[in-house]
């Protein structure tokens, strides 16, 4: 990273000292050089320093010849000429220019004049260039010394010079001495200037440059967004002091995953700085440098090769070849080399960085740590291991001194520590490394999440996500170690499904604190999501396609800022309820499990060698991803299985998906495939336990494990199960506030103009009469489907409970919903949709055809739009029919409802519970965005359900509910009452309950309540 320094100098400490000297003569020439100094100046700011240095020659020429040799005025132009050849990199001229400008300062107008301490700061800044850092300290601290001594009170130049001594304790790794002094010159700078003024922009850049160098990411990112808003806003968007931090900010991004974020930065500071200086600035090869970095971290080593060889070029033609700068390209240069198994090159290239670093920076500087441990893994690669351990202590030690323990530079230190250990079969040694590096790493994404928007939280997780996955394989590789396997649990109870967790903690937190600037907002957010969703729905045709992705992009973006600020709002509340620690967590949860009960946490990983041959590079280390289950009981016992190569399961899950949908005769054999696969290896851990608490990972997570199949009978008659996205949700308090009691039921939306008169029909004689729709190949393109089962299921749940709100026809609309109050319980009975590939048929609750969605794009960037649920009025023609976004409802919307105090979300359509699969952080669709949302509990389907079917298990489920069972328990009693009129599992096994199993509260019954069907009145 890069700082602004001397900025104070080039602006106006110059000029101001100008205007104390310019001479009253009316000599000619004097008059002459006052012209060609303030010309040279102006070509300084335009960065046309060739010109400059002519200007500025000639009235040096002329104010000699006037005035002398030792005039001050004569040294301004001196400290001119210098700061020109320091700004084309040409060190060796500048020096002298300034040492004679100070020495005529110090002759005529004494040592302790603050013009004096211009010089001073100026050679300091030059020696700050060129790593002489030993040398420029004392001038620095004697320039603030003059400054603070004349005048009485902050002023900017001492604001200033503050800012430029704590760069230099910056450059030193000095981060507790720098940071006082930072917020000091802010503090000053923004009282002269104002907060909006380049100056403060210049501090608040090097201020969060300082806080990332201490891995504070949460601080830095909005200082670095606020100094490029202020200066984009004073100077446009290709002014050259926005490329700093520009950079600055991408380097952040790039260590919280945003790739294509961080790239998009650095492009755009690189054009800038190629605009406005030479092409061979020592300015261009770092950014050169920082954007190769990010190629190589992605594995793109063609790209990043050619510039980290033209940065290195560029660094020791300008600096020599012991620069700190030159260093750093050496050092990623060998990076890249390493990745790629060239040892042979990168060991020269580590060794030569290290040396460099040490001589100019000192051998307990940060930058030197990180040349240790680059040197101390590539030994560890080549198997030599006596050799990397020093190395690796070492730059332990210098990180602790410099930044303390929690930096994330030392969660990765550790972990590479951790593996030279293992390798050396020091398997308690390795897993105490292990151990706290997690703990950093999770202390880390706990203070960062607590401003972060959903989209950069989980960009962020897949980040982190390579380390999470090595403690797994690393469970893999021992199975029968408590601590590996306490440590891997601990890793999958706070990791997993933790976006949602996070999002939904942001929601809980915002309502219960909602001010009018939080509501505003938030309301504004709901307005931009519908905007997106309409957007995303309407043909690309309505615009030209760049202008359609532009605007796509900024509503995403506008969205994402805006979740940020809330979530920023609401982050010292959430912090007060932070989750367990990771020494807790499996203890905690454990404590939570019902006691005849277990949990099964699924996991889906890609598995690699932690210990590989010596000398295969990174890149060819094979992986495979896999699947692993853990398992907890409530006494805190754990046992972990491997069920093996995840492609296999996965294949048997899809297929039985696919079946049990479809509704083949043949779904047993698939279903028996997939209970042996990845059920029955769990059996002889289980012994009695028949309540199981399950977690799925992967393509698990969209099929019901009650219809696996033993050979004997499904797992509907053995077990009771309850789905959870992570056993960490065991430890949610319930809703604490005032309960909502009120039951709200939309279904059977009038989907056309027309009213279609269902009503009168009330027998059930033959109910399969009332849903008699032509098949597909009949049906308009777009046509969604008149659903009279479900104004059945409406009014077979009022007469259960007839507190229940029916909305139904045209108040079965997406205003209506958006619009309700909170209610107890929400049943939403209508088409459901998901963007995908799901087959269909006639008397289904859904279609899935992608032409269903009025001609809508593939599946979206933003997973949330790809699934919804579709309202009145979706197929309404004509001149006044409302628009996509006024009909169907997003699962991106749904998110920003407000469903805390609903204790159980229904949704009685098809495809409810599908959506986009994350490895390990579930489902992007309708269930997260309920869960987001706040819902206790929710019901969704996992294929295309019938409608009648559906109505029938719906009235069993809630007359379950009723008795007291739990959310889940009564619809596992459904399905099993079901399946005596529908054998296939098609028809019973649709729907799985995710969230709490505890019974209803404060919701009862209507007394007498009505009969059971079939039975006698």
């Amino acid at each position: 990273m890069r700082l602004f320094t001397g900025w104070m100098l080039a602006v106006f400490l110059c000029c101001a000292a100008e205007s104390r000297a310019s001479g009253t003569s009316l000599d000619a020439r004097l008059v002459e050089a006052q012209a060609d100094y303030d010309e040279a100046q102006q070509l300084k700011t335009a960065r046309k320093y060739t010109e400059a240095l002519v200007r500025a020659e000639h009235a040096l020429t002329l104010r000699k010849a006037a005035l002398g040799e030792m005039h001050p005025t004569v040294a301004l132009c001196l400290n001119l000429l210098g700061n020109l050849h320091r700004r084309q990199g040409d060190f060796a001229q500048a020096e002298p220019l300034f040492l004679r400008a100070l020495a005529i300062r110090e002759a005529t107008l004494g040592q302790d004049h603050p013009e004096a301490a211009y010089s001073l700061n100026s050679l300091a800044i030059l020696y700050m260039e060129q790593g002489l850092y030993n040398k420029a300290e004392p001038l620095l601290l004697r320039a603030l010394a003059i400054w603070e001594s004349a005048f009485t009170e902050d002023t900017p130049d001492i604001a200033g010079a503050r800012s430029n001594l704590a760069a230099l304790y910056w450059k030193q790794g000095r981060y507790r001495q720098a940071e006082p002094l930072y917020l000091r010159a802010l503090s000053t700078s923004e009282a002269a200037f104002g907060k909006d003024h380049p100056h403060a922009a210049g501090v608040l850049t090097n201020l969060a440059t300082l806080y990332f160098d201490q891995g504070l990411y949460g601080q830095a990112a909005p200082l670095f967004q606020r100094a490029i808003t202020i200066l984009e806003s004073a100077f446009g968007k290709t002014h050259l002091d926005l490329a700093v931090p520009l950079d600055n900010l991408a380097i952040l991004y790039a260590q919280q995953g945003l790739y294509g974020s961080a790239e998009s930065l650095h492009k755009r500071a690189l054009t800038i700085m190629e605009a406005n200086l030479d092409r061979n600035s020592p300015e261009v090869a770092s950014s050169l440098n920082e954007l190769a970095s990010l190629y190589s971290r992605q594995g793109l080593y063609g790209q990043a090769e050619p510039l980290l060889r033209r940065s290195l070029a560029i660094s020791e033609r300008t600096f020599g070849k012991n620069h700190p700068d030159v260093a750093s390209s050496l050092n990623n240069l060998a990076d890249l080399h390493t990745e790629q198994g060239a040892y042979a090159k990168a060991m020269p290239l580590f060794r030569r960085s290290l040396s460099i670093r040490e001589a100019s920076l000192g051998k307990a500087h940060p930058d030197v740590a990180d040349s240790l441990l680059n040197l101390a893994s590539t030994y560890r690669q080549r198997g030599l291991y006596g050799r990397a351990e020093p190395l690796y202590q070492r730059s332990l030690d210098i990180m602790e001194m410099a930044a303390g323990q929690y930096h994330p530079f030392i969660a990765q230190l550790l972990t590479d520590f951790a593996l030279s250990r293992l390798a050396q079969q020091r398997l308690p040694e390795a897993l105490a490394l292990f151990t706290r590096a997690f703990s950093i790493s999770e202390r880390r994404l706990r203070q960062e999440a607590l401003g972060f928007s959903g989209s950069r939280l989980s960009s962020l997780l897949s980040h982190l996500r390579a380390d999470e996955q090595m403690l797994y394989a690393l469970l893999r590789a021992y199975p029968q170690d408590a601590h590996a396997r306490n440590l891997a649990l601990s890793a999958v109870l706070l990791l997993k499904g933790r976006s949602v967790a996070e999002l939904a903690h942001i929601s809980r937190s915002i309502d219960r604190n909602l001010g009018a600037e939080d509501h505003d907002t938030l309301e504004k957010l709901r307005g931009l999501r519908t905007q997106l969703a309409a957007l995303s729905f309407s043909s690309p045709d309505t615009l030209p396609l760049k202008a359609y992705q532009q605007r796509l992009k900024a509503l995403e973006e506008e969205g994402d800022s805006l979740e940020a600020e809330l979530a920023g709002r609401s982050a010292h509340l959430r912090s007060l309820t932070a989750l367990p620690s990771p020494s807790e967590i499996v203890a905690r949860v454990a404590a939570a499990l019902p006691q005849d009960s277990a949990l099964i946490e699924f996991i889906a990983y890609r598995d690699r060698p932690l210990v590989p041959k010596p000398g295969t590079s990174p890149a060819n280390v094979p992986s495979q991803l896999r699947y692993m289950a853990l398992v907890l009981f409530p006494d805190g016992a754990s046992h972990t299985v491997d069920l093996g190569p995840a492609a296999p399961i996965d294949r048997a899950a899809l297929h039985l998906r696919d079946a049990l949908a479809e509704q083949e005769a043949s779904f047993q054999t698939i279903a028996q495939e997939l209970y042996q696969r990845a059920f029955q290896p769990l059996i002889p851990l289980l012994g009695s336990t028949r309540h199981l608490v399950l977690a799925p990972d992967g393509q698990l997570g969209l099929i019901p494990f009650d219809a696996l199949h033993d050979g004997q009978g499904f797992l509907l008659d053995s077990f009771d199960f309850t789905y959870l996205t992570s056993g960490r949700e065991l430890l949610l308090r319930p809703w604490d506030g005032a309960a909502p009691s009120s039951v709200v039921v939309m279904a059977d939306p009038n989907f056309t103009d027309s009213v279609t008169a269902l009503d009168s029909h009330t027998t059930r004689s033959s109910p399969l009469a009332w849903f008699a729709v032509p098949p597909l190949s009949e049906m308009p393109r777009n046509g969604w489907v008149r659903l009279p089962g479900t104004r059945l299921e409406a009014q077979s749940i009022q007469r259960l409970l007839p507190q229940a709100q029916l909305f139904l026809g045209a108040d079965a609309s997406k205003d209506v919903l958006l619009r309700l109050p909170t209610p107890g319980i929400l049943h939403l009975a209508t088409h459901g949709f998901f963007l995908g590939d799901a087959p269909a048929f006639s008397d289904a609750r859904g279609l899935a055809s992608i032409d269903a969605l009025a001609g809508a794009p593939p599946p979206q960037q933003e997973p949330l739009l790809n699934s919804g649920l579709v309202l009145a009025g979706a197929q309404a023609s004509g001149a006044e029919a409302p628009g996509p976004e006024a009909t169907l409802l997003t699962a991106l919307e749904i998110a920003g409802l407000n469903l805390w105090g609903t204790q159980l979300v229904v949704l009685s359509g098809c495809d409810t519970g599908r959506g986009d699969v994350r490895l390990g952080q579930g489902v992007y669709g309708l269930r997260r965005a309920l869960v987001a949302a706040g819902a206790e509990t929710v019901l969704v389907s996992l294929w295309k359900v019938n409608d009648y079917a559906t109505s029938v298990l719906m009235e069993a489920y809630y007359r379950n509910l009723l008795k007291g069972q739990g959310r889940a328990t009564a619809l596992r009693e459904a399905m099993k009452s079901h399946r005596a009129r529908y054998p296939h599992p098609h028809a019973w096994a649709p729907f799985i309950a995710l969230g709490r199993n505890t019974p209803l509260r404060g919701i009862t019954p209507a007394l007498p309540q009505a009969p059971e069907p079939g039975a006698s009145p």
